[in-house]
């Protein structure tokens, strides 16, 4: 068949995988997505019959999209969703991204939970990095501690029992290829698909984890999803852009270097995580699971107490 047609049906074209030599027209492209997320599940085992999941729906095209596919499988595979979003509390950002996720939910018929750092933490993000000229960490980071846990409280409150995220190919590799730049390579045992990180009560999976992130954004189109008019005023502050930038001239390069460098960082993090790592302890302050004493968020919110202007009620 003539690489002018779709290798499965003979349609028009309307997607080359350059990693593959595949050539899809949309309606092959969107079923490749849905089946690449079920093979992943049941590659890793990353779902049961009977299993109530909370997906993290922040209202981006990822998250949106994953929300749609895992609708379209529970039917046959007998598992229920809610939808978690989390508030963070970025003027002029979060709102938009928050309608989005409602909309999609209401349209699945999926009940939909929302927590915010205000309600949480007693500030918002914004505040909290009001003192971003005078600190090491970047945005991002911090953000994301602040994040998992108000993710946490938001599923517990719903009562699942597995934690669904929207981390895709891509975003996994830049994880793996930070962590190497940054020293922590205690943390590359963690992004084994197969751990129980006991640092959360829940279990947590990436079900896009082995998608492109131009596919998902390109299924996310094709299915009429919205998208977000502005991005996150944070999101290039720290190193994970520009290591986003360099894997993505490798792939333009060398079609396929995601793929291997996908393979090559779960090899890595299987064997990682296979030797075990210190047990957890209670916080002394809010007594959640922690490696430490004291856990990333109390020591956190410390910092944002000690250099901004909020003040703990």
């Amino acid at each position: 068949m003539s690489s002018s047609t779709c290798t499965k049906c003979g349609g028009s074209p309307f997607y080359a995988r350059r990693y593959s030599g595949e050539v899809l027209c949309q309606a092959c492209f969107r079923a490749s997505i849905v089946e690449k997320t079920r093979r992943t599940i049941a590659k890793y085992g990353m779902l049961r019959r009977g299993d109530k999941v909370g997906v993290a729906v922040s209202g981006g095209k990822d998250s949106l999209s994953l929300l749609e596919v895992l609708s379209s499988l529970s039917e046959v595979k007998g598992y229920e969703l809610v939808a978690l979003t989390v508030d963070e509390g970025v003027d002029g950002y979060r709102e938009e991204s928050i309608e989005h996720a409602d909309w999609l939910a209401k349209k699945l018929g999926v009940t939909h939970v929302v927590v915010s750092y205000k309600e949480l933490y007693g500030f918002d993000l914004d505040a909290a990095l009001d003192w971003k000229d005078e600190r090491d960490v970047s945005s991002c980071s911090m953000c994301g501690i602040f994040r998992r846990r108000a993710i946490d409280e938001a599923a517990q409150r719903a009562g699942v029992v597995v934690i669904a995220t929207a981390h895709n190919l891509d975003d996994y590799v830049q994880t793996f290829m930070m962590n190497l730049m940054h020293g922590d390579v205690d943390r590359l045992g963690w992004l084994d698909p197969l751990i129980v990180d006991t640092d959360f009560p829940l279990r947590r999976i990436k079900p896009f984890m082995e998608i492109y992130e131009e596919e998902v954004a390109l299924y996310a189109h094709l299915s009429g999803l919205p998208f977000q008019s502005n991005n996150c005023p944070y999101m290039h502050e720290g190193l994970r852009s520009e290591v986003r930038d360099y894997l993505n001239e490798l792939e333009a390069k060398h079609p396929g270097m995601k793929n291997v460098l996908l393979n090559s960082s779960v090899q890595v993090s299987s064997k990682l995580s296979a030797s075990g790592g210190p047990e957890p302890i209670p916080c002394s302050v809010c007594g959640k699971p922690s490696t430490r004493g004291i856990c990333n968020v109390c020591r956190m919110k410390r910092l944002v107490e000690q250099h901004t202007k909020y003040t703990p009620d």
